[in-house]
């Protein structure tokens, strides 16, 4: 049984697609409360999938205590969270304005943290589960316009460390995957002149499709990855690798 954060859109969506392809029964949680929560279940039911949906606001531990709830009440269990939920608000960082500094930490990192906490304790009890964190490339290498962004996502892979050393003894995992450019409605922007300077350098010589993330966060979830925990996995499509071999 499993929780996707953001689950209606963009790579959420297909994650959530993915996970219930697979046997998974899936809560899809979202801000949003609208036509494209009945989009995203209606494909999964159309495939023999079983999802329901939840609002969630994840900056708000009650509304997050509320989707834990409503999944254990609903599915019996929770063995697997994606923190998928995120935001960017771009701005030169002399420009950007301290509401959006704390609007892109507070979704991003703080989403992390108030969903990892709330399924701490049914995971401890049941004795396993799979806890995997959408981070970003840009933790790494950082862009401009991006700094709040890119401190949210560089803290979600020191977060995801910690919190995999707390865990292990429960026998929960906690990962995270680092997409590269994925084209979504989110960096649609971004793939704009930056992307097109930056599609050079990605060996595969695309940007990425959802379902490139929405694969490899599968093989987190499932049991071939039980050996896994801290680890952050790169999907970018060997972005930096064409430069690094000239």
């Amino acid at each position: 049984m499993a929780i996707v954060t953001g689950g209606c859109r963009g790579i959420g969506r297909e994650i959530s697609k993915v996970l219930a392809a697979e046997g998974a029964s899936v809560t899809v949680a979202d801000i949003r409360d609208d036509l494209e929560q009945t989009g995203v279940l209606r494909e999964i039911e159309g495939n023999g999938g079983i999802a329901r949906f939840t609002r969630a606001d994840v900056t708000k531990p009650a509304e997050v205590e509320h989707m834990v709830n409503y999944t254990l009440q609903t599915f019996g269990t929770v063995d697997i969270l994606v923190n998928n939920a995120g935001i960017n608000r771009d701005a030169l960082l002399a420009e950007m304005s301290y509401e959006d500094w704390r609007a892109v930490l507070d979704t991003n990192l703080g989403g992390v943290f108030n969903c990892t906490k709330a399924v701490i304790r049914p995971m401890v009890l049941q004795g396993k589960g799979k806890i995997i964190n959408i981070s970003s490339i840009a933790a790494e290498q950082g862009w401009r316009g991006q700094s709040n962004y890119a401190a949210s996502k560089a803290a979600i892979n020191g977060f995801t460390k910690s919190a995999a050393a707390e865990l292990a003894a429960f026998g929960i995992r906690v990962n995270a995957v680092a997409p590269g450019l994925i084209a979504t409605e989110m960096t649609r922007k971004l793939r704009g002149p930056l992307g097109n300077r930056l599609l050079p350098s990605i060996s595969l010589g695309r940007f990425g499709e959802p379902l490139d993330v929405a694969r490899v966060v599968l093989f987190l979830a499932s049991d071939d990855s039980d050996y896994l925990s801290g680890e952050i996995i790169h999907v970018t499509g060997g972005l930096g690798a064409c430069i690094a071999g000239k």
